[in-house]
């Protein structure tokens, strides 16, 4: 059984493993629970966020063989932080080039959160065949609206208002109605010093309004560099491009009906500021056999406890139906 608190408990991971996949990334990757179970993809957030032992705890080590990776630029994955050759089809191809690595022959669920979400969404839609269920949570599909909320001047802005002043506060005056695009001048400077800095403010705003309670202990990150440059420096670059897709592309009916026959959940915490409720209700909308749960009680964060317990019941409930046919 599951502990409602923590999850699942896994052993050592059997297996740890580096992928190049060009000429200048090199993806780090783990897998955990049973070697020859049912394949679970672990899609982390970001972009820039990683993996770590952490996210075995919603799988089953009985069931699930839980395949964890470090996205371009990310975690454990080299080199940190690197902007060059990192879309979201580099992403994409990525996930297939590791599949046929592992030689799996078709994940029985993709799981994501946040630009988790994103990524299993754009996944599934290029390689339907490949993806026997989806688990999304806190969904965000990097539109104009969506970045707006989360970083303009409306939005997160107006519940948070203290903390986006600090945010905008950071930069000169004059860059202050495009602090998106300011903020990633700073964060590909030549100097390390002013990218450390402009990181560290862009990541405290993010971590401001990242759970419906505040928890003070998320900000110890804002003392890791690594985790700093790679965070904010690649959810600059990305959402500066608009993740190299075009506006609403995730969300249109065409691909949409790419993955009409998948099943999915969908997870959203009724007060998530960093991705707006708005684009969870847009995506079932899409997906008219799709499930929604509501978590009334949260914001994004994957740990808060209602979000969290949902996580647990659906990834147990997936783990006894057959996907991969």
């Amino acid at each position: 059984m599951v502990d409602a608190l923590t999850g699942y408990t896994h052993s050592a991971a059997f297996d740890i493993g580096k992928l190049p996949v060009s000429d200048i990334h090199t993806l780090h990757y783990e897998q955990y629970g049973k070697q020859d179970g049912k394949p679970v993809l672990y899609l982390h957030g970001g972009p820039g966020g990683h993996t770590s032992y952490g996210n075995t705890k919603y799988f089953n080590p009985s069931i699930y063989r839980v395949v964890l990776f470090d996205q371009r630029g990310a975690g454990g994955s080299t080199p940190v932080a690197e902007l060059r050759e990192n879309t979201s089809q580099h992403l994409v191809s990525d996930i297939e080039v590791l599949r046929k690595h592992l030689q799996i022959t078709k994940w029985h669920l993709v799981f994501g959160g946040s630009w988790g979400s994103t990524l299993s969404l754009l996944y599934a839609q290029a390689y339907p065949e490949m993806v026997g269920s989806l688990i999304l949570r806190g969904i965000f599909t990097i539109r104009k609206s969506e970045l707006e909320f989360s970083r303009g001047s409306t939005g997160a802005a107006d519940i948070f208002p203290e903390a986006y002043e600090a945010f905008l506060n950071y930069l000169p005056e004059k860059d202050r109605a495009r602090p998106n695009e300011a903020y990633y001048d700073l964060l590909v400077s030549e100097d390390y010093e002013t990218r450390v800095a402009a990181a560290r403010e862009w990541n405290r705003w993010d971590l401001s309004i990242g759970t419906l309670r505040p928890e003070p202990e998320a900000f110890v990150q804002l003392k890791d560099d690594a985790w700093l440059l790679a965070h904010a420096r690649l959810e600059a670059h990305y959402f500066v491009n608009g993740g190299f897709l075009e506006e609403g592309q995730i969300l249109k009916k065409e691909n949409l009906r790419r993955i009409s026959h998948i099943p999915t959940t969908i997870i959203q915490g009724r007060y998530d500021i960093v991705c707006p409720p708005r684009t969870a209700w847009d995506l079932h909308k899409g997906l008219p056999d799709s499930r929604l749960f509501w978590t009334p009680d949260a914001g994004h964060s994957p740990s808060e406890p209602g979000t969290q317990a949902k996580l647990f019941e659906v990834c147990d409930e997936y783990a006894e139906v057959d996907f991969t046919q």
